[in-house]
């Protein structure tokens, strides 16, 4: 008997550790099959946000592209029949211009023309007007003579210092009104002041003065229906300096352009006039 109790003791302890061993392993079964599982829906959700990252890098890429393509810009020869008026720093303009990049565009020009000079007499002593062919004319008679149908203007940079922004406004509100009595199917597009190298600020004629002037010349220009071309825009370092390597004159003025500064203003002309 005695025996027989100590059998079914035995059966009994052996029969309890292997149900405790499948049950053990039934546990790390269902375990295995769970983390399977997450690792599964893990990695498809990864996918899933991979293709959604892919579309949506190829949506940006088609907006991207789109865009350059709307930026293609109009032909040189767009400027046939446009006038650039201006002081010095056109002037420069129209030397580059020779290589035919605004086309067949006429230049009225003059070292210290401004606003203010262009409403002088054209017999004034000591006037600046510009002249073409030979013979001195005003802005709005240069304009009438040469039949444009149109006129940029980019003055200022003489007029700030000696005049101040606000009176230099009002002179570019009775030069335009001159020039629209004479021809008054013309377009006018008033171009900004362009900025000084940092090293070349005066008291009176600075970066800073240049950007409040042309923020009211931006607001009056459109106001009074002209196009306004923010040509300083494209000239400008993180600074708000003139890019050291679009001027010609560092040692000098600091505000005249080399080729590619020129270039980088031909190039945003072609990219904004419409």
């Amino acid at each position: 008997m005695k025996r027989i109790g100590i059998l079914l003791i035995i059966t009994a302890l052996a029969t309890a550790i292997i149900f405790s061993a499948c049950g053990e392993n039934s546990s790390k079964t269902s375990s295995n099959k769970s983390e399977s599982s997450t690792v599964k829906n893990s990695s498809s959700e990864v996918s899933k946000q991979a293709s959604k990252d892919n579309e949506s890098s190829k949506d940006t890429s088609k907006t991207s592209e789109k865009s350059t393509e709307s930026k293609t810009g109009v032909e040189a020869s767009w400027f046939d029949d446009a006038v650039f008026v201006g002081d010095s720093v056109t002037l420069k303009l129209s030397y580059y211009a020779d290589n035919g990049s605004l086309g067949k565009a006429e230049f009225l020009c003059a070292g210290s023309l401004g606003y203010g000079a262009a409403l002088q007499d054209i017999d004034a002593e000591g006037n600046v007007h510009p002249t073409y062919e030979g013979e001195k004319y005003t802005v709005d008679d240069g304009i009438k003579m040469l039949g444009s149908k149109k006129v940029f203007i980019m003055f200022g940079m003489n007029d700030i210092g000696l005049y101040g922004i606000d009176d230099t406004i009002k002179n570019m509100k009775t030069l335009t009104s001159r020039i629209k009595e004479k021809s008054p199917d013309v377009e006018i597009y008033i171009q900004s002041v362009t900025p000084m190298l940092e090293s070349m600020q005066l008291k009176d004629l600075n970066n800073k003065s240049i950007d409040e002037f042309n923020t009211k010349l931006k607001a009056e220009a459109e106001k009074l229906g002209y196009k306004y071309l923010d040509v300083a825009s494209v000239m400008k370092d993180e600074k708000g300096n003139l890019i050291s390597e679009y001027c010609s004159d560092p040692e000098a003025m600091g505000i005249h352009f080399s080729d590619d500064g020129c270039k980088a203003w031909v190039e945003y002309l072609k990219q904004n006039v419409e």
